[in-house]
């Protein structure tokens, strides 16, 4: 259902904000700069990693996805998250299906 319900928005988003977002990573493995990132994460990647201080289950996924994108940014690490090591027909798959941010 969620996917029927978050579509739209993305064909929103995309015909709304030119190039100004990047949608990783059917737009391509490598972001120019300057750009947002629209990506598919699973958050219970790093819900655990940081202590929930009395938020929700969902406000901890979001406070957690956004603390680990900030970290990765912060020490450099992103990159390599957004260059997964994949063999040539995962990545030639990944490009028409998606990739989830984070997995490698």
């Amino acid at each position: 259902m969620s996917t029927r319900a978050g579509t739209p928005w993305l064909r929103y988003i995309r015909q709304h904000v030119e190039d100004r977002v990047h949608f990783w990573p059917f737009d391509g493995w490598n972001v120019p700069p300057n750009r947002s990132v629209v990506a598919e994460v699973y958050p219970s990647l790093w819900s655990r990693t940081f202590p929930s201080a009395g938020r929700t289950p969902d406000q901890q996924d979001a406070f957690a996805t956004a603390e680990w994108l900030r970290r990765a940014d912060a020490d450099g690490s992103l990159m390599r998250f957004l260059s997964a090591v994949l063999e040539r027909q995962e990545r030639k798959t990944a490009e028409i299906e998606g990739w989830i941010l984070g997995v490698v």
